[in-house]
């Protein structure tokens, strides 16, 4: 598959009944729930698991998602779903890249970024990243 940058961190995935919508296509909401799910995915390849999140008492929240729905899914559908860490600014925030491809066709169905801000679990309040995370997602980020 041919992607829009390089070495991108992929998950298969394949459209069930539940994705449906009355559309009889993938409803919008299935693409975030898939955008959250490769980013924990990737996140947890690179080492940083839900259970070390809650032991450094950090998470990486949502600041901002954009989501450009490009062609519909349907079901039964058989895709690979891509992501990049693009920016890490070694304080407070990284930025993740999404594209969603139909195997076979290799169409792109959606590109997507989101924007998340590091906070205190405990607290809900912004802070800075940890070490940890700067050294993982920093040595991760690749360039636009």
């Amino acid at each position: 598959m041919e992607w829009a940058l390089p070495d991108p961190f992929v998950i298969n995935l394949q459209v069930t009944p539940e994705a449906i919508d009355a559309y009889q296509h993938v409803n919008n909401s299935e693409y975030l729930r898939w955008v959250e799910q490769v980013s924990w995915a990737h996140s947890e390849a690179l080492g940083l698991s839900l259970a070390r999140y809650q032991s450094l008492d950090r998470a990486m929240v949502v600041q901002r998602h954009e989501l450009d729905y490009l062609a519909p899914a349907f079901i039964d559908d058989k895709l690979q779903l891509a992501t990049w860490i693009v920016a890490c600014d070694g304080r407070f925030s990284l930025t993740r890249r999404f594209q969603l491809k139909r195997v076979g066709s290799g169409k792109t169905l959606l590109n997507a970024r989101t924007k998340f801000a590091c906070v205190t679990l405990s607290s809900g309040r912004p802070t800075r990243l940890p070490d940890e995370y700067q050294r993982i997602y920093g040595g991760a980020v690749v360039t636009e």
